[in-house]
């Protein structure tokens, strides 16, 4: 970090803080993340990065913000004038992944909060933001059902889940084996096979 990045503006510095700590998940277990490593990854003293979070819980919210604003931001503009639904849905599907990959400590982030039993306001985000991805599914599936492109008895609750559960099994399956560039190259063809499941074949 560079002199200047060690004066920045609060808004500024809270951004670089909460990259800071993406950048560290993408390392090590987002559980063993303390104030104090974060600091010393910023090159600042806890002081100083108290005075711009007042606890860690503020630090993650902060993080599922941030994971939240830019991950629906990225798939409304993947789908943004692509008047086919199905190719709406694979424009989001792939531009998913393209921003696990490349941020490859979100998921370990969004996994160690949402196995913790109880109810924090990141947690609460992160749920409010599967929420609002499901809507847009549902959105993009109903289309679909009505031009025709997809069965029109088609479950959406259940091809919604299923969209997301299939990005959830590649980023798993990409952290299991650590490489995350897996994701990059199956992507295309395991929604190629999740597209024949939801398409009208009639």
């Amino acid at each position: 970090m560079n002199a200047r990045s060690k004066h920045l503006p609060a808004k500024e510095r809270r951004a670089v803080t909460v990259e800071a700590v993406i950048e560290l998940a993408g390392t090590i277990n987002p559980a063993d993340i303390t104030t104090s490593a974060i600091a010393e990854h910023m090159h600042l003293t806890q002081g100083a990065l108290f005075r711009h979070f007042p606890t860690k819980a503020a630090i993650w919210q902060a993080v599922m913000s941030w994971v939240a604003d830019r991950l629906l931001a990225r798939i409304d503009r993947a789908a943004l004038g692509v008047e086919s639904p199905i190719k709406a849905m694979q424009a989001m599907f792939l531009s998913h992944i393209e921003f696990v990959a490349d941020h490859p400590g979100v998921p370990r982030m969004l996994l160690g909060e949402l196995q913790r039993a109880e109810q924090t306001p990141a947690k609460q985000m992160a749920q409010t933001m599967f929420q609002g991805y499901e809507a847009r599914l549902h959105h993009h599936l109903e289309r679909g059902k009505a031009s025709g492109q997809m069965a029109p008895d088609l479950d959406s609750k259940a091809a919604a889940t299923l969209f997301i559960g299939t990005i959830q099994g590649l980023v798993i399956q990409s952290l299991i084996t650590g490489d995350i560039e897996r994701m990059r190259d199956d992507a295309p063809r395991v929604f190629a096979i999740y597209r024949r499941g939801i398409e009208d074949h009639s």
